[in-house]
């Protein structure tokens, strides 16, 4: 019997994509110019490519999901403020690499005011930007820099002439990670949905898994269940980490037979639409946890319950943090794996040994992504509805001689996904159970 289709929800559209750049342009001084690159296409080897996948700046902007293309944003400018260059119409190059919409299609079907093919692309913006005095761009892409140069060159020319100077450039990313910071109610939608698709390739997972299959089986399972409901793929790489493994934060190799009374940590999600899931699961490869691994487990449960309940607006993630890390030192004292006062660990790292990362990241085009984390380096950012982030507290036992026989080797992390709402959090990742008893009634044969 084929899975069941999840119900696809709307694509942001052209009126959501156009409100994104008049906002951004709004930011922008008189006499600006804003240039956007966006992604190409990467060699894997010799001559295939990876598959596509747009930069998110570009696509939180544009909508275009083609190679090669560049976004101008000219407030002001009285045939329109956004022009998108992007790849020629050319029915060879089509033949083998697949249609393109061409500067007509750019204009239709993406509501750009005006689209020029990446041929006019010297002449054009070289047109566009004579007279704009102050330009901004990703200070960090060689292309963007590339064009800044051209530009200045092109400026200093022109002052010959009595026009005006190019008085400089500056970065666009933090005027655009602002507001990609707050999603909309159709990215929330977006996201939702691609929490959905990771949960039930989560719980394909845990029905599968057994003793004697390999930790690239379950990926296998798990992007099969994302792309069988129209995801691209996952939106990183698949972590199944089997044993110790589970103890490797970024474990990608996936090449492991999985062992009877071990736990196995899966932390995957799909992309959909280029908006990413991102879940983490730990559970028992047979199926039942033994009393260590459910001990342990229930420190990290208790500790991420508790940091969920703890999103709300006005709250921040430094806050939640802290409340993590005082709830994890507190279960590894009671657990005997330290010793002494819960502060006095806390204040010393000790618990660092178990405990490496940080418990939240944004989410949205990105799996970690993009806006500060402080308004200043003292003031931590206060969440706000349409924010989303992850709640992801872990704890990793090394196979040490200090260590207990019955931890060493444990590796725990539980990892869910949370809107900021006006009322508090709300977790769209509870598709696939966390809790001790529902992971063993589910994964019972």
């Amino acid at each position: 019997m084929l899975p069941e289709l999840l119900p696809r929800p709307a694509p942001i559209g052209p009126d959501e994509y156009r409100q994104r750049r008049e906002a951004l342009m709004a930011q922008l001084p008189p006499n600006a110019a804003m240039l956007i690159p966006g992604a190409s296409l990467v060699t894997r080897s010799h001559d295939s490519e990876y598959r596509f996948r747009q930069q998110s700046d570009f696509y939180y902007l544009t909508g275009l999901q083609e190679p090669d293309g560049l976004l101008v944003l000219l407030p002001g400018r009285a045939e329109g403020s956004s022009v998108v260059f992007c790849q020629d119409r050319d029915p060879t190059l089509e033949a083998w690499m697949g249609r393109r919409l061409g500067a007509s299609g750019v204009e239709q079907q993406l509501g750009v005011d005006q689209a020029f093919e990446n041929a006019q692309r010297d002449v054009q913006l070289a047109a566009l930007l004579d007279g704009r005095e102050l330009l901004y761009a990703p200070l960090d892409n060689p292309e963007a820099t590339s064009l800044l140069e051209e530009a200045l060159a092109q400026a200093q020319a022109g002052v010959r002439r009595g026009k005006p100077a190019l008085k400089g450039w500056l970065d666009c990313r933090p005027l655009i990670h602002e507001m990609r910071l707050i999603k909309s109610p159709g990215e929330i939608a977006l996201l939702r949905h691609a929490a959905a698709i990771s949960a039930q390739a989560h719980v394909r997972a845990m029905r599968t898994c057994q003793t004697g299959v390999y930790e690239y089986q379950l990926q296998a399972e798990l992007e099969h269940a994302f792309m069988w409901q129209g995801a691209s793929g996952p939106a990183y790489s698949t972590i199944v980490g089997g044993g110790a493994n589970a103890c490797v934060l970024h474990y990608i190799e996936n090449s492991d037979a999985l062992e009877a009374g071990s736990l196995v940590l899966i932390d995957a999600g799909a992309e959909f639409d280029l908006y990413a899931g991102d879940i983490t699961r730990t559970f028992p490869v047979s199926g039942r946890f033994s009393d260590a691994q459910r001990a342990l487990y229930q420190v990290v449960l208790e500790a991420q319950e508790r940091a969920v309940n703890a999103v709300t607006p006005g709250a921040t993630l430094a806050d939640i943090h802290h409340g993590v890390v005082h709830d994890l030192t507190k279960g590894l004292i009671d657990l005997g794996l330290l010793e002494g006062e819960v502060q006095a660990r806390i204040d010393d790292e000790s618990y660092r040994r178990f405990y490496l990362h940080s418990t939240s990241h944004w989410l949205g085009l990105d799996v970690h992504d993009v806006g500060t984390y402080r308004l200043d380096e003292n003031t931590p950012r206060p969440l706000a509805p349409g924010m989303v982030l992850t709640i992801e507290p872990g704890l990793y036992i090394p196979c040490d001689d200090d260590i207990p026989m019955a931890y060493r080797g444990i590796g725990i992390r539980i990892e869910d996904n949370v809107v900021v709402t006006a009322l508090g959090g709300e977790v769209i990742t509870d598709g696939v159970p966390k809790q001790v008893e529902a992971i063993e009634q589910l994964m019972a044969k």
